[in-house]
This record gives structure tokens, sequence and C-alpha cells, in this order.
């Protein structure tokens, strides 16, 4: 598509000059200007409006006593009275000085040019009708936008007359509005809106036209904390371009409100800038809210991610207590001066606080410095939720939640129709947490308001960041729909689907329309003719819409998701046979063709023809997928229960379903037919396992063996290979590696998941256990000894008992012909060393769960370093990170140091680390990004905006007390229970985390049907029950809990807590963090410590300990000695379940029961995993209460070993693993939140009130740290 010409050429082309030349300097605050001519309401009225109306608007006759009444003929939709803010208060509207005082306002312009601006911005901050409002003066609208543009051109000519080769340009500006498109004002209702987007479209194009009358060269959105508002007022400019047949370049800059580093409206600023990339402005940037330095990781973002020029106004740095700004110019411009040697700027400026003498120091600091070289980017999709979505290749196939879609899920259809939408946003919350990248809403319901429920439903969405963070689909069949969906999005969505049905006129007017909405578009292989359902017509169809638009509409070609449509094979009906060839042939086309563009489609809808018979649609699906993948199609929603592997289909009913997927043979469909009855399973059947492959040959028996994780034959069929083959080492070489490498091979693939891998493992262990024997004795006959691809010594660092993770990578490097030594856990860094030594090892890897393991990995590193070892680091475990690894342990040791982050990297990882060829070049690209956290954790500054302790103190959480009536407990001081039925806890497992620790992502109970690893987790689901129904049996695990109640008091930030029997003697003090994050006044700061009544009040607090792991040691020992570490595993995670169900019984007992304020709560176990109930249980390590050493306190209160036989390691690690412990709080207004960054000021007065030296209390606290104790 050919953009408009620019409706001012010359004057563009001087401005695109001049930012090719050098760095442009926009001016600086107009506001803090003003402020200091202390104008008074006269000031403001001016002549025109001194006598309490409109002066020049209407002007009575001499001997007329004015009625204010009569109509103005300036602006014939306004009348002079009540309404009419002519005669209000109109001091601080400085907007309006434009027209009663020109003189200041052009004074303030002259003073930016004179201080070396390029730009000058219009006073048109708050010129819409919606802001003006506030003083009832919407009919100045037009006005007042003109001529503040032509006051500002005025003055800019006057400096260009004196410097012809210095222009300088007018920046028209659309500033934001005192109302949201994406925040509900109303706390009781977060789908309510008090503006909508056609609103704030009419009013930005009203302002827009006026600034372009008046001579603006530039329009500028600027101050952006809704996206969703930016959106509209960009649309509104593409209109109006469009009318005018030109356009005028366009600016955009956004304001991160605070540290949390996003928009008011939650977007991050990669997410916001692919929200407005369509508009294909001049410029992205950043103003206002923040101070130049801590401005500088969010433009560094927008810098690495814009094609466009990058513009940064901030303000001279944060305000002090009385509104004003302190930072000199030479500190502002000395932040920016660094911005631009780094390569970031275009464009630099001042905002709230900056006066003309920053400006020139900025305008000195930045001359002659080159600007920024805009970046050529790869083409990908770029969507954006609050958090950005960039689709790649590597992103292989697109994810599309598709439950929230009421023609799919009868469930949601319900909810919907029945106006229960709070329930149908846990839907939308279970496809994100499902790992949905993409959710499809589609409203398309004769019963149903359609426009209505997409727009309520998308706002709701829009109050709800764990949902809103991933993009959206809006799905619809209706245009109205679609449209609706769209101005209540403030990321980028994708829209499904547009087509060319109702010919070229509509869908050009559609695709435009989505161009201007910043929207992907799913195109339907569908014309005047109808759907496409042979090649030609589908490759046709697409051909001729991606050329429209790409050529007319202006969509970019990676925007562009091909829908070639799928339809049932094996229907019995001769013309449907080619519909799957159709398809993959197009898909394939279509990828040569527009290689940026992608292909989806509905997968189910190829096996229709075989409903009710899931064995045979699961082995079409898989069979169509792998071959349409193959194609190129890379989105798509899998709607079958589960997913086979093609490589594990019985080979007749591949080869069969191959011949009908790929209509290999016209007898396919009946062929079919003839065998599918076998694989259709009937009711209370049994499945037979197969044994065909236990007739071939013994190599090939054990490639199958590991493949399918089958060691019922093992030990037979190895010393059986073995006297075939004649030497052990063959048997290793030869079948069990070919074995072990498919299965590596199909894992990295994704065709094998995390379970089955550790069930080949089981098989390879036990091979090899037999092996043994004969591979020392030819080592000792020979005199030496094999060398593996390495040996790595594994060990979970001291204090810390948590090693299901690191079991799981020992066996999948184990898998890989590395010899691994495990440790296992609280393991101390001396005896890590020591035995590293002893073993000659070639690498070392520390695993921790607890925070406190942070602290151990780097003192291990820094002993490392010390002690002069040259190995490889691997770090890993739940509370590790790329970021703490490159600024905490990486600076501790010169040798490779890299943080793995799952099982399935740890191959690549150990290979590329011993891999003479490999090392390096990995270890480059590990350097240079450890080099770029490092560099973006240092330029956050050392002046982060905590509030001071005392203020957030001030804002803690305070609710009436005197109408607070604390409940009373029913059982005061401890209880213990000695045996927890395993029984009854069953049912409350939340078994969504055992899938987690297998590394399998979704839901439980919809993971069991899900497309890709259903098959897998029904799996390892049956593996679960089966153990479960033995261990609780044979009684493998006793379970135990105690839980205490005790009187307690608020005390500052302190829990105060007594004896219930002696209510004035105090038995311990609970010590809590408060939140020092700067937030709004509206929103208090939280400490554990407010949800407790002060001295006086009758308030409780409760405490408990539960321990699932005794008994558990015999059962893993026989297991491992068994070289079975499947079951060793699985009966960890199980009991870590158990522990966890323990936690949430004991709770329910303590709500109903114990402490009996929640008698009745009627819920069921989905509920509770949910967290409906009312209290909270927090447990020290976790955001709330993130120091571990608070255990300590919580184990004497509940005399935790002696009741329970659970204990605390040095670093407060829990032993037995499998327990949890925490506190109970019973406020109906109780909550977790997360403490997160902590003050020098707030860790010292810890640490004093703990009574424990400032360097411990920095140790226990460091992941929350603010500043660098060191």
């Amino acid at each position: 598509m050919n953009r408009l010409p620019w409706k001012h050429p010359a004057r563009a082309q001087q401005l695109l000059d001049a930012m090719a030349s050098r760095i442009l300097v926009l001016d600086g605050a107009m506001g803090t200007m003003v402020q200091k001519h202390q104008l008074t309401e006269a000031d403001y009225r001016g002549e025109r409006f001194k006598l309490g109306f409109d002066g020049l608007q209407f002007s009575p006759k001499a001997n007329d006593i004015p009625s204010g009444h009569e109509r103005a003929p300036l602006a014939p939709d306004h009348v002079h009275g009540d309404g009419c803010g002519c005669g209000s208060d109109l001091k601080g509207n400085n907007d309006l000085l434009v027209l009663t005082r020109p003189d200041i306002i052009a004074g303030i312009h002259r003073a930016y040019l004179e201080a070396g601006a390029d730009l000058i911005e219009t006073n048109t901050f708050n010129g819409t009708r919606v802001a003006q409002g506030d003083y009832q003066l919407e009919h100045l609208v037009p006005e007042l936008n003109r001529e503040a543009a032509k006051l500002a051109k005025a003055v800019c000519a006057e400096f260009e007359a004196r410097d012809p080769a210095k222009p300088r340009f007018v920046v028209g500006v659309l500033g934001p509005t005192p109302r949201t498109a994406s925040i509900s004002p109303d706390v009781n209702d977060p789908a309510f809106r008090n503006i909508d987007f056609d609103t704030l479209v009419a009013q930005y194009r009203e302002a827009a036209e006026s600034l372009a009358e008046g001579g603006a060269d530039v329009l500028m959105v600027e101050t952006i904390f809704d996206t969703l508002n930016a959106k509209a007022a960009l649309f509104a400019l593409e209109t109006m371009f469009a009318e005018h047949g030109a356009r005028w370049p366009v600016m955009i800059s956004g304001t991160i409100t605070d540290r949390s580093g996003r928009t008011l409206s939650g977007q991050t600023a990669e997410a916001f800038w692919y929200s407005l990339r369509h508009a294909r402005p001049l410029s992205i940037g950043l103003n206002c809210a923040l101070g130049a330095r801590d401005l500088r990781a969010h433009i560094d973002v927008l810098s690495s991610v814009a094609e466009s020029a990058i513009s940064c106004h901030p303000n001279a740095g944060l305000p002090n207590a009385f509104g004003g700004y302190d930072e000199q110019p030479s500190e502002t411009s000395g932040v920016l001066r660094e911005f631009a040697e780094a390569g970031l700027l275009n464009i630099v400026g001042g905002c709230c606080g900056t006066t003309p003498d920053h400006i020139a120091a900025i305008a000195k600091a930045v001359a002659g410095l080159p600007p920024r070289a805009l970046p050529t980017l790869s083409a990908h999709m770029r969507l954006s939720g609050l958090e950005p979505s960039v689709i790649t290749p590597e992103s292989n196939f697109v994810n599309v939640g598709e439950r929230t879609n009421v023609t799919g899920s009868a469930q949601f259809k319900k909810l919907i129709l029945e106006g229960r939408f709070d329930e149908a946003l846990v839907v939308a919350r279970q496809q994100v947490d499902n790992g949905a990248q993409i959710i499809d809403i589609n409203m398309d319901e004769g019963m149903l308001d359609a426009e209505a429920a997409m727009g309520r439903f998308l706002r709701l969405i829009a109050g709800e960041p764990d949902i809103a963070k991933v993009p959206v689909m809006i799905d619809s069949s209706k245009w109205s729909v679609i449209e609706e969906g769209l101005k209540n999005v403030q990321g980028k969505p994708i829209v499904n689907s547009i087509s060319l049905k109702e010919g070229e006129a509509e869908f050009l007017r559609q695709a435009e329309l989505l161009r201007r909405y910043g929207a992907a578009v799913v195109v339907m292989a569908f014309d005047e003719q109808g759907q496409a359902d042979s090649f030609d017509r589908k490759v046709e169809i697409c051909s001729r819409a991606y050329a429209l638009l790409t050529e007319r509409a202006g969509i970019a070609p990676e925007d562009i998701v091909f829908d070639p449509n799928i339809f049932a094979i094996a229907t019995g009906i001769e013309e449907h046979d080619g519909y799957a060839v159709a398809f993959i042939d197009a898909a394939r086309e279509l990828k040569a063709r527009f290689p940026l563009a992608h292909v989806s489609g509905g997968v189910s809808n190829v096996s229709f023809a075989f409903r009710g018979n899931n064995a045979v649609r699961e082995a079409i699906h898989a069979v169509f997928l792998y071959h349409a993948i193959q194609a190129g199609m890379d989105f798509g929603i899998v709607n079958a229960g589960a997913l086979a592997l093609v490589d594990d289909l019985d080979a007749e009913l591949r080869e069969r379903v191959e011949d009908v997927v790929l209509n290999r043979r016209p007898d396919a469909t009946e062929r079919l037919l003839a065998i599918a009855d076998r694989y259709k399973g009937k009711k209370g059947e049994v499945k037979v396992e197969d044994a065909a492959w236990r007739e071939l040959p013994v190599v090939e028996r054990l490639k199958h063996a590991l493949v399918h994780g089958i060691d019922a034959f093992i030990e037979g069929d190895t010393e059986e290979a073995r006297q075939a083959l004649g030497r052990p080492l063959d048997v290793i070489e030869g079948p069990l590696m070919a074995g072990m490498n498919v299965v590596g091979d199909l894992f990295g693939v994704g065709k094998m998941f995390l379970p089955q891998v550790v069930k080949s493992a089981r098989v390879m262990k036990k091979a090899v256990a037999v092996l043994l024997p004969y591979l020392e004795a030819e080592k000792a006959a020979a005199g030496g000894d094999a060398k593996q691809r390495g040996k790595i010594l594994m060990a979970t660092v001291k204090g810390d008992v948590h090693d299901i993770g690191k079991n799981i990578v020992g066996v999948v490097l184990g898998c890989n012909n590395f010899d691994v030594i495990d440790l296992g856990v609280m393991v101390p860094a001396q005896t890590i060393l020591d035995r590293a030594k002893e073993e000659n090892v070639d690498l070392i890897g520390l695993s921790g769960l607890i925070t406190p393991s942070l602290e151990e990995m780097s003192h291990v590193a820094k002993e490392m370093k010390r002690q002069g070892f040259s190995v490889p680091l691997m770090i890993g475990g739940a509370t590790t990170s790329r970021a703490h690894t490159a600024l905490k342990i990486d600076p501790h040791y010169a040798e490779p140091v890299v943080w793995v982050k799952d099982a399935s990297r740890a191959v690549g990882v150990a290979q590329s680390l011993l891999s003479k060829d490999l090392r390096e070049p990995f270890m480059a690209g590990i350097v240079a990004d450890y080099d770029e956290v490092r560099r973006r954790h240092a330029n956050r500054g050392d002046a982060k905006p905590l509030m001071p302790l005392e203020r957030a103190r001030a804002k803690r959480f305070a609710p009436d007390w005197a109408a607070y009536a604390p409940p009373q407990p029913q059982a005061p001081g401890v209880t213990v229970f000695e045996d927890v039925s395993l029984e009854a806890l069953r049912p409350v497992i939340d078994w969504t985390p055992f899938f987690q620790t297998w590394e399998l992502a979704g839901r439980y109970p919809q993971i069991l049907d899900d497309a890709v690893v259903g098959a897998q987790a029904r799996e390892l689901w049956r593996d679960a029950q089966a153990m479960l129904d033995q261990l609780i049996a044979e009684k493998w695990l006793t379970a135990k809990a105690v839980a205490g109640l005790w009187p307690a008091a608020q005390q500052g930030d302190d829990i105060a807590v007594f004896d219930p029997a002696r209510p004035a003697h105090r038995l311990a003090t609970l010590h809590t963090l408060r939140q020092q994050a700067d937030k709004p006044d509206t929103r208090p700061n939280l400490a554990l410590a407010d949800f407790i009544a002060p001295a006086g009040h009758s308030d409780w607090v409760g405490a408990f300990a539960v321990n699932a792991g005794i008994g558990i040691d015999p059962h893993v020992a026989r297991f491992e000695a068994a070289n079975d570490d499947y079951n060793a595993i699985l009966l960890k995670a199980l009991a870590d379940r158990f522990a966890e169900a323990c936690a949430e019984w004991l709770h329910r007992e303590v709500r109903t029961r114990l402490w009996g304020y929640a008698k009745d709560e009627p819920f069921d176990n989905d509920a509770l995993i949910r967290e409906d109930y009312r209290g909270i249980r927090p447990a020290p390590g976790y955001p709330a209460c993130p120091e571990h050493s608070e255990k300590r306190t919580i184990f004497e209160l509940l005399q935790a070993e002696a009741r329970i036989g659970l204990s605390l390691t040095e670093n407060f690690a829990m032993y037995p693993a499998s327990a949890v412990s925490g506190l109970y709080f019973s406020h109906p207004d109780s909550q977790y939140f997360v403490v997160g960054r902590l003050s020098r000021e707030q860790v010292a007065d810890y640490a004093k009130r703990k009574g424990i030296p400032l360097e411990q209390a920095e140790r226990w606290l460091a992941p929350n740290l603010d500043y660098d104790p060191e």
C-alpha cells in the first residue's frame, strides 16, 4: 500500500532532514512556567471574559442589560446561561490563556526557543471537550486548539526568520483526558466506563482538525496512561488523514506511572508500543511521571523494539513533599546525555518541573551526539495484552484457548446467557493458566445481545491482569460484534475473521478499519462463490485476499493468518476424500508464496466422520497435524480430547489413517472403517497390552522397551543382547543408546513428555545394572577406566531439602550418557567441593528451592573461585533466575556459570559446556546476556522511589476496628492431629502442581483432555492413582498436623502473641514486613500485622504445621535401589501433594471447628483451591512474608518437632520436605500480597526488631533488597 502523501511535504522533509542530522530538542513544561507567573482569576478571564460571559461571542448593545442567554454567534451550539462556564471560576484552565493572555504563552514559547528547542508544543494539554468540561467551556475547544497552534506558529516563525538554517516546528498536542476507556471509576461495577471509544474518537478528531487548521507541523498524542484512549486518538487521526487525502507526522508519548514499569492501565512499555505500532508514527516515546533516571530501562526497551524514532521528555526528577521539583538542570541533562551516548534518542526534552534552563542544559548535553539509528526488525507478528507476545518461527504451533466461546463451550454459553460474567472470567483465567498464548472470545448466540456481551466481557477482562496479560482473538461472524470488541481492547488483538464473501469493497472497508484499530486478522478462504474446498480455490482466494490486504489496505504480511478451511474426510462422499490433502498442500503453497503470513484451522473438523470413536479421531488428528505443521500450519485450535503420538500409533491404524488423510488410495475410507471398531473402546472394557513387539529381534525389543518405558522384560532382554553382541559396551552403545537417542529426539521436538522420559530412564538404568558387573570386569582386565560424555556432580545446597527437580534433571542427563553423581540434599559447600575434587568432575550443578539457597549458591561460587576450581557451574531450582545468576553468582566465579531454566534444557547446556567446539560460542552468548542484565540493573539507578517507611506505615490497611468484632475461637491453644487419614486427604488434593512437577503444562482436570499432553497426563494420572491406592492401603506414609490459636495484638509492624490461659503473658512476637512501593493513596501499603486488631479488641492469630513425609524414606530407598527413579520421584511428588492437601484440610478444620468463624461454609474442593473462603494462611518464604526465619517462632509456638516430628534446617527448610507451615488470619479483608522491594531503612528496622545484625537480615532478605549491601 502506498502511504498517503504529506499534507505539507516541504515542511515534513525539513523535519525528517533535521532528525537525520541531529538529536532534536523538544521544549519543557508549560504548566511549570505558567505557575511561575502566579496568575489570578482576572488573568485567566482577561478582557474577553471579565464581565462574566464571553465578550467576543456576545456583545450587547449599549443600552441592553445582558440576560446571558443570547445565542453566541461564534459557537452556534452554545447558549450562555446556567450551564455555561463563562461565568464560573476559570483559574487553573491553562489552555484558556491562549485566548486571554497570549502574551504569557508566547513568552514561554520564546524562552524555550531561546534555550535551543527545535520543537514547540502547543498549549492544548486539556484541549478536548471532556477535559474542558471541567470548566464548562466545551464550546471553545475548536478555537482553543486553532489559536494555540497559530500562536506557537507565529513565535516559531520569528526564530526561523532570525536563523533560516534552523527550522522550528510546532507540535500540536492531544493530551490525556480525565476519563479512561480501560478503567472503571466504579469499584462496584468493573465493566462500567464513563467514556467510550466513539466519544473519544470524535473529541480527538475535533481537536486535531483545529490544530492542523492553526498550522501545527506535527500532531502528538501525549502523556498516555491508557492505551485504549491513545488508540482512539490514533483512529481519529487516521480517519482525518484519509478524508484529507494527506497526512501529518505523528508523535506518540506514553507515561509509565511508577517503578512497576507499566502504564496506569497496566501495560509494559513493549506491549504499549505493539498496541500503537500500526499508526507508523514519526516517533514513540515516554514522558511525565518519572525522572530521566527511572525512565532509562523503559526507553531502552522501546529503543530495542521500535522502528520509529525514540523520544523522551522526563520530569525534573520526582516531586518533593510539596509537589515541586528539585532536580537541577545539570543532573537532568547529565542523565539524558548518557541516554544519547548509548544511542537511545532521536528527540529529547522535558516535562513537569523542567524550565528553559533545563532545556538549555539538555540541548548542550546532546549537541554533537548522533541520533539513534532506526533498527530494522524481523517481521514477526507482534501482539499484546498487558504484556507483549511476539510470534516467531520458534513459537512453533500457537495454542489459542477456545473455551471462552459460546459456540464451542456449553458451560461458557450458559454462564453468559445467565449473566454470570464473574464466573465466565474464571473460564478465561483457566485458559491462560493452562498455557493459552491467546484467548479466543466468541459471543455469537441467537439468544444473546452479542455486541453488548462482547463489550462487557472484554471490559471485565481489562480489570483482571492475570487474564489481560495475553492477547485476545475477537471471534465473530458479525462485523458489528467485531467492532464492539475492537473498541474495548487496549492491546493488539487478532480478529477472527473476515472474508471476501460479500465482495472486495466490503472486504477492503473492513480491512482498512482493522488497520486503523490496530489488529491482526484471520482471513477465511471464502469468496463470493462460497467456501474454498479445493487446493486451487484455497490458494486462489487466500492469494487474492493477501494482495488486497497488503497492497491496498496496508496490513502487514506478518499480521495475516490464513484459514484455508479444514473439512471432514472419510465421510463416504468421494469429493470429500481430498479435503485434508487440499488443506495441507494449500498450507505448503501459501507458506511458500507468503512466508511471513500464518496458517490456521480447526483441526477437529477433519475427523468429524468418526465422532464417538476417540481413538481413531485422535489418530486422524495426530497424522493430520504431523503433515499440516510440516507443511506450514502454525496456528490453530485442537479440539480433540487427546492427541496421540504419530510414532506411537498402531502400525496398521497409522497406515490406514495416512491413506485417508493423504488420500493415497480410492478404498482408503472403507479400509479404515473396516478396522475402526477394533479401536473403539467399549464401556467396562479392559485394555489389553499389545505383545506383538515381543516377537521382534532382541535389539529391536530393547529399543521398543526404552522408547515406551517398559521394564517388565528388560533384564532378560539385556542379557540376551549381551550374549548375542559379545561385549556389554556394545549393548550400551548399540541398542540402548539407539533407543535413548530416539527418546531424546522425541523429547526435543515435543513428541514425548517428561514422565515418559523418566520411565525410559528407569528402563535404561535397569539394563545398565545388568551389564555393570561385566563392564567392571572388562575395565579391571584392561586396567583402565572408560570415559563417558562427562561427569557431573549435582547437589541441593546446604539448608535446603527439596530435590524433585534436581532428580529429574539428573535422570535426563543420565539418559544422555552423562555420569551423574548426586550428593542429595542439604549438602555443605565444602562437601560439594571436596567430592568434586575427589571424583575429578567436569561440571557442578547446584539446586535449591527456598530463597536462602540463593545466598548459599553465591557462597559456593565464591569458594570455588577461592579454591581454584576451573569447572563450569550450572544453577537451577524454582527460586533461581537468569537475573539473580547474572547479578549475584556469576560475578563471584571466573569460569562459566549458567542458569538452567528446566530439565529440558539441561542436556544442551551440559553438552555445550563440555564441548571444546561449542563452549566458546555458547558462553559468548551467555556472557553477553549477563552483561545486558547487569547493565539494565545498573541503569535502574540508586534512587528507585520506594516510599519512606514512615509514610508507608501511615498508609497501612486500617479498617474501622471499633466496628469490628474479632471472632473468638472454639478451641484456643494448640490442637494436635496425630494421624490424619490419607483417604480423607485424597479428595482435597490440588493436582495441577503435580503435573507441573513433571513439566506438563495445564490445569487439572482439563489437562487430561489436553490436545498435546493429554495422553501422557492420563498415563501419569493412572500411575499416580495406582500408587495412591497402594500407599494408602499399605500405610506407606503418615500425615500429622498441629494448629494453634492465640490472643494477639497489632504492635506497629509486629504481632504480639499471648497465652490463652494467661492473656497478659506474652508468648512470642511475629515480625512482618511492609510494602514500600509508591502506590496511589487509595491503595494501602500492606503488612500482615495490619490484619490483626490493636490491643483492646480481643483479636487472635493462628499458626499451623503439617508433616506428610513420615515413613517415606525406606520406600524411596527401595525404588532407588531398584533403579526405579520414576516411582521414587512419583512418591515424593505425591507426598508433597498430601502435605498441601493436609494444609488445606487443616485450614478448613480451623475455620469451621477450631476457630469456628465459618461453621457453615459451603465450598467444594475447587472452591478451596481457588481460596474462596474467608481468611488467609501465608507461609514464611512466600511473597507476603518473604523471610524464612519466622518459621522458628511458629515452630516454637507449636512445638512442631516434638508433636509431629517436623524440624527446621539451619536455613529454615522443613524436614521431611513434604511439609507446610504458616499463619492464620481471620479478618474478612485479609489478603495475599507481595511485599516486594525493601529499603535499607526498613531492613535495618526489621533487624532491630528481631534483634539480629543488619548483615544477617540482608542475607535473609537478599532477593527483596532495593540496594546492594556490598
